[in-house]
């Protein structure tokens, strides 16, 4: 893979060189966003993104969830406390571990929004 992140594909840089009769020299780099379906591509994305980050939303819950659950048998099963101990201690790195997927997931969709209003005419006029 490039070095260049995946999402921008779409943008194409064309150069224009223009030599005058005089030989002065004028260069001139432009970026083009209007690839036909282009905006469509990127709200399909921006949508997949969306439910991923909601489908990891209900996973850290129930990682979570069964964290806790673990954490209480720990308790009313002394005899295999130890195990209980292991499985909540896994829970809860499940749990981490798709809260950081959510958040990757969140700022996907944030990117894939902005393109899309890149892409659809919309331009961000940053004053600060």
């Amino acid at each position: 893979m490039s070095d260049e992140h995946h999402h921008h594909l779409f943008h194409h840089k064309k150069e224009e060189v223009t030599v005058y009769p005089d030989n002065s020299v004028s260069e001139q780099t432009t970026v083009e966003y209007g690839r036909e379906g282009e905006y469509e591509t990127i709200i399909k994305e921006e949508k997949h993104h969306k439910r991923m980050e909601h489908v990891g939303e209900l996973g850290t819950a129930a990682a979570g969830a069964f964290a806790l659950y673990e954490k209480h048998e720990t308790k009313k099963d002394p005899e295999n406390a130890h195990r209980h101990k292991i499985e909540e201690e896994i829970a809860a790195a499940a749990a981490v571990g798709t809260g950081g997927f959510v958040f990757h997931e969140h700022h996907e969709k944030k990117e894939d929004k902005k393109e899309a209003e890149e892409a659809h005419g919309k331009k961000h006029h940053h004053l600060f």
